[in-house]
């Protein structure tokens, strides 16, 4: 009796099929996907483009009311529905960073309540699960609606056009298949929109890295997706381990977010360049470079981007550095409203020789919330790293741990840097960078030359997609 109810259950219920769940056709018309991006919103007047953002603004400031998160958090800043009235009134809203979105997750475990579906709602429209990369504790997660994911997937395609991947090419995408987002959103983005074909090798514990080489190699593959200490672990296997010079593998564009990361280097090793990106798992693909590789294009049609001071919160003038703060215009399931990132750039002044119209973000400089103020001087692990990769002598992969130590209780540093062969004298390599590091950032750290790959059990390099490099045992043993 019981099997026949299930049956007969089954046979009336009927799930939201994802292909009845968006107009597709529409979806395109408001967000172009490439080649029609670059002839719309690439090269939009600034007059249409920011009447355009007005109303998708509204929309959002709209079904941000609707979302418990915000309703509390707005009426605590004494905010009621028609207060915000455009993008003129942004200002008026309190900026919210991780802290928050993790308070929300405590407050109504799993899933907090910054998001305005559950998986309940699975039965009414398409729902995915993807998290953040979890490296300093359980994986933020993030329920996806269908607008989300495709919005999501046209924006990505939009970078890797702008990084030079073609229909018919075969793209490696190196990023963590798993709930990280990373990997599954270049894959949706590279298959529905590009005409490019994904070769899903994932991270170096999906498949190590010389077999990765070995795939690329046999396969032709034209372009790499990565993060930047993976790409060049992985042109130093190639040429170190198998004796194969990268060079040799004809890729033709490297995809990566660079930071702070030294492109120059990585393109020496692979005879090839490599562009630069800024996304975050909350958002998408907020920005990317273009051939020219002079600043990151802001895709405005998606998003607003505030640069705002780390200390007070407000806005700071163009070409300034501070905190990006990003408010989404496109999000159905989970509203971004001034979202601190805590990423630290800047908006560059002036226009793009391409002839685009759209903003641009300089480089990544670090983290505000990764920052160490060491004698009063301010240190970002990136920055370390962009000095370390200007040494030949140097694999480019750093550790820096840092402890009070002494009666005074004094903050220090330790940088803990790969040689890159038996070759290297590591007490010249030692005194010389602690001299660069010195001069270039105003401080004294402590240098400690290691053998190559001693680091990879503190970074996870070869392994893990997102590479650590930090270790602050101020705050209990905590990993960035």
């Amino acid at each position: 009796m019981a099997a026949a109810a299930e049956i007969a259950r089954m046979s009336r219920e009927r799930p939201p099929y994802y292909w009845q769940s968006l107009d597709f056709q529409k979806l395109m018309g408001e967000y172009p996907p490439p080649p029609a991006f670059f002839n719309t919103v690439y090269r939009m007047p600034r007059p249409r483009l920011r009447n355009l953002q007005e109303n998708r603004f509204r929309s959002q400031i709209a079904r941000a009311w609707e979302v418990p998160f915000y309703q509390r958090r707005w009426r605590a800043a004494g905010l009621e529905p028609g207060d915000i009235r455009g993008i003129g009134d942004l200002t008026k809203i309190p900026p919210y960073t991780v802290l928050d979105i993790r308070d929300s997750i405590a407050r109504s475990p799993p899933f907090g309540d910054f998001m305005g579906v559950s998986p309940a709602d699975g039965r009414r429209i398409p729902l995915v699960i993807q998290t953040s990369g979890g490296t300093t504790g359980l994986p933020r997660p993030m329920l996806y609606a269908p607008q989300d994911r495709e919005v999501m997937a046209i924006l990505g395609a939009r970078r890797l056009t702008m990084h030079g991947v073609r229909p018919g090419d075969l793209v490696q995408v190196t990023r963590s298949l798993g709930l990280a987002n990373g990997g599954f959103h270049v894959r949706e983005a590279l298959w529905k929109y590009t005409g490019a074909v994904p070769v899903m090798t994932g991270s170096g514990n999906v498949t190590p890295t010389r077999r990765q080489i070995e795939i690329a190699r046999a396969w032709g593959v034209n372009v790499i997706v990565g993060f930047p200490a993976y790409l060049r672990h992985m042109a130093i296997v190639a040429r170190d381990e198998l004796k194969i010079d990268p060079r040799s593998l004809g890729i033709r564009s490297l995809d990566s977010n660079l930071g702070m990361e030294d492109r120059g280097a990585i393109e020496e090793l692979w005879g090839a360049p490599c562009h630069d990106f800024y996304g975050a798992h909350e958002s998408g693909m907020i920005a990317a470079d273009c051939a020219y590789r002079n600043g990151m294009h802001v895709q405005e049609d998606a998003f607003i981007v505030e640069i705002l001071d780390p200390e007070t919160g407000k806005p700071m003038p163009q070409g300034e550095k501070g905190n990006i703060c990003v408010t989404s215009l496109y999000k159905y399931s989970a509203p971004l409203v001034r979202y601190n990132i805590n990423d630290v750039s800047a908006i560059m002044p002036g226009a793009c020789e391409c002839g685009s119209t759209l903003a641009r973000l300089e480089r990544i400089f670090g983290r505000s919330d990764n920052m160490v103020k060491l004698r009063g001087v301010n240190v970002f692990p990136e920055a370390i790293g962009a000095l370390i990769a200007e040494d030949a002598r140097s694999t480019g992969e750093y550790f820096c741990i840092v402890e009070r130590s002494g009666e005074a209780g004094h903050d220090e540093m330790t940088v803990m840097v790969e040689v890159a062969g038996c070759s290297v004298d590591p007490g010249v390599f030692q005194k010389d960078l602690e001299r660069r590091l010195h001069e270039a950032l105003a401080v004294k750290l402590a240098v400690k030359p290691v053998q190559r790959g001693d680091l990879d059990q503190y970074t996870g390099v070869s392994q893990v997609s997102k590479v650590k490099r930090l270790l602050d045992k101020r705050q209990s043993d905590s990993v960035r």
